[in-house]
């Protein structure tokens, strides 16, 4: 098991136990593949290449993978569950895997009936994001059962961070720091995107991050108003900003920093100013970050300051979201939320504004963790540099 512990992973499989008792539920399908990775990872700290899956969970007995025969036996080494299953439909389309034991949801269902006696009720998580062929293959192969959509009770249960979640939160946010300021020393006129990108890159994987939670965000010029651009070769010019942001991830974890600098290392008045309020946004979002806010009352000063200061027009992301298996995940703190700021969530102040005329795109962003006496910084480092 490379990434979860088992002490982890009995805690989440318990916690999911106990939704399917409230729920009464006889097992519950987790859907993932590598672009929804999250609510998989949650129980195994795990995820194929290539091949999509689900994470089987009885409401007794050892919960199982739904997968591929190109993923087995990577998830018998390293995933926090390692009982398998393999099926067509989350395969390579047209690959063949002649050695392989390949099943079907009829002979599941007949394999789960005989564990529990009786299969009726099945809850699914991210049913939204799963391909319709596969969607079918279960509501013919699970004949006569009721398929109840439990997602938001499924991820409501990663809101909350145990201090094993922080510590790699924490770590994650230590590696950003290094490919920061890797990042940073890069760049320079006739320098690409690319090479800046690189230097991130390679700070964190030489630290030992086990991936990111976004590809990097280099974005000079006018390119910095895409919001989330991937470094190109463009050549970054004398006079122009670079936004760049980068996400470390430890044992699955991310940490991340976005900023805002000048290319040729001194800003322009205009683009001073500009900073400037980004990061007076950010110390009055920060401000608000107490636990029983609600996301309305955690957006609503940053919103004012910038309707106030004529940015308003150009912004796209509301200003608080929270961080884990995914760089930006539920709940998102924006001006129609409803979600309590709880203590034991991590969160990112994340400013920004894209389509300036003249400035076109910025973005600057570190993460806190939440507790009763207030937020305290993952980054010590970019916390002190935003305050300044």
């Amino acid at each position: 098991m490379a990434y979860l512990t088992a002490e982890e992973r009995d805690r989440r499989i318990a916690n999911v136990r106990a939704l399917m008792a409230a729920h009464d539920l006889d097992i519950v399908l987790v859907y993932y593949d590598e672009f929804n990775i999250g609510n998989g990872w949650y129980l195994t700290g795990w995820c194929p290449q290539f091949e999509s899956g689900a994470v089987l969970v009885p409401r007794s007995g050892t919960p199982m993978l739904l997968g591929g025969p190109e993923s087995e036996p990577f998830a018998r080494l390293d995933s926090a569950i390692s009982e398998t299953r393999n099926f067509t439909v989350f395969m390579v389309p047209n690959e063949e895997y002649p050695n392989a034991k390949i099943t079907d949801f009829p002979a599941l269902f007949g394999e789960l009936h005989a564990l529990l006696g009786n299969v009726k009720r099945v809850g699914l998580v991210g049913g939204g994001r799963m391909p319709a062929d596969c969607y079918q293959q279960i509501i013919e192969g699970f004949h006569g059962v009721s398929l109840i959509d439990v997602t938001a009770q499924f991820v409501a249960l990663r809101y909350d961070k145990s201090a094993w979640e922080m510590a790699q939160i924490r770590a994650a946010f230590a590696l950003a720091d290094k490919s920061y300021l890797a990042m940073k020393a890069r760049i320079a006129p006739g320098v690409s995107e690319i090479e800046v990108a690189a230097a991130g890159e390679f700070a964190a994987r030489s630290l030992g991050a086990s991936g990111f939670g976004f590809s990097p965000i280099v974005g000079s010029g006018k390119r910095s108003s895409a919001v989330v651009p991937t470094a190109t070769s463009k050549i970054m010019q004398t006079g122009e900003t670079v936004m760049i942001g980068i996400a470390p991830k430890v044992q699955g974890y991310a940490g991340v920093v976005g900023d805002f600098l000048p290319v040729s290392g001194e800003y322009t008045p205009l683009q001073r100013e500009a900073f400037k309020h980004l990061k007076e946004v950010m110390r009055l979002t920060k401000e608000q970050l107490v636990p029983g806010k609600t996301g309305r009352e955690i957006d609503a000063p940053g919103r004012d300051y910038f309707i106030k200061h004529g940015y308003w027009r150009y912004l796209v992301c509301p200003f608080a979201h929270t961080i884990g298996l995914h760089e930006a995940e539920e709940p998102f703190f924006g001006p129609n939320s409803s979600d309590v700021l709880r203590a034991g969530m991590a969160v990112c102040v994340d400013v920004s504004f894209f389509g300036h005329p003249e400035l076109c795109g910025a973005r600057i962003e570190t993460g806190y963790e939440i507790t009763d006496k207030g937020p305290v910084p993952f980054s010590p480092l970019l916390d002190a540099y935003f305050a300044q």
